[in-house]
């Protein structure tokens, strides 16, 4: 096995803490990559991890070696993208973190459409609500929703992702529509419970004037679809993403309602672990993904 290539395995048993990860990665097995670690330190005469029943952790020489192989393995990996890039060539595995919603509904057709436009990339989509380590998790991109924290991630913007209030008719018709934002405290809100500050809805008017709304109701979540299936249940009104109830508006079996007034939109952004080191893979989807987000990227 070549130096270059116990470097990388190196690099991402530190980052895992784990000898059994970083063999699934490389498709080998976990005493393969021992024995290749074991070699490097007898080689070195110092030891670069201690192994104990609870894990790996690095010590202060691993941790020297460890930065000085991450930035060595990053330079190659650039190298080689470079010539990719200029070739107008995406290739190699593209492991894509998501979460559950967003990621069914929208990121796995782009996905696919992506792979068809680069048949030299396979893409590995990783889905989970919570924000992921993405050096741990070994993910080259995440799609992310929000504003984002000051980190030493990379970033790109991508587009907006809108909100709407929706009831089905039937329960409209039961019990009247809204006309003005204080009219939904009265009314049974569906609540998804991770977004739209929970009981209490936030709203704009035309004129930019900022409305707050206490609301209630028999049904929280926070899980999207289970929302959206309570409103198409007929027990109430909720805030949804426009991604999420674009298809039951086109359906009639929801509706918008108190359409001039805004609720408060999420960025998106593509997250990668490092600002200096983008793979071509990744900057070829981020360019794809730019230009799909746009105008009313979620109705069709």
């Amino acid at each position: 096995m070549d130096r270059l290539q116990v470097m990388q395995m190196f690099v991402r048993v530190v980052e895992t803490g784990s000898f059994s990860k970083a063999a699934k990665e490389f498709m080998t097995t976990q005493p393969t990559v021992t024995k290749q670690i074991a070699a490097i330190e007898a080689r070195l005469k110092v030891r670069l991890l201690h192994r104990n029943t609870r894990g790996v952790s690095v010590t202060e020489s691993g941790s020297l070696y460890y930065e000085r192989c991450k930035l060595i393995v990053h330079d190659v990996a650039e190298a080689d993208n470079a010539v990719r890039t200029r070739q107008g060539q995406a290739q190699g595995v593209l492991r894509i973190g998501t979460s559950v919603a967003f990621g069914r509904r929208i990121v796995v057709p782009l996905a696919l459409e992506f792979m068809s436009l680069h048949p030299e990339v396979q893409v590995d989509l990783f889905f989970e609500d919570r924000y992921s380590d993405l050096v741990a998790m070994g993910i080259d991109v995440a799609i992310r929703m929000g504003k984002l924290a000051d980190s030493s991630l990379g970033s790109r913007f991508l587009g907006m992702n809108p909100w709407v209030l929706v009831a089905s008719p039937q329960y409209l018709a039961s019990h009247g529509t809204p006309r003005r934002p204080a009219d939904l405290s009265a009314h049974q809100a569906l609540i998804y419970s991770s977004v739209q500050g929970d009981d209490i809805w936030r709203l704009q008017s035309p004129k930019g004037v900022a409305v707050t709304v206490p609301v209630s109701g028999p049904f929280r979540s926070n899980n999207l679809s289970a929302v959206l299936a309570a409103v198409r249940s007929h027990l109430g009104i909720a805030a949804l993403p426009c991604y999420v109830s674009a298809d039951s508006v086109a359906t009639g079996h929801v509706v918008e309602i108190l359409k001039t007034y805004a609720l408060p939109e999420q960025e998106i952004h593509a997250v990668f672990p490092s600002p200096r080191f983008v793979p071509g893979k990744v900057q070829a989807l981020i360019a794809f993904m730019q230009g799909r987000f746009q105008e009313r990227w979620w109705g069709g």
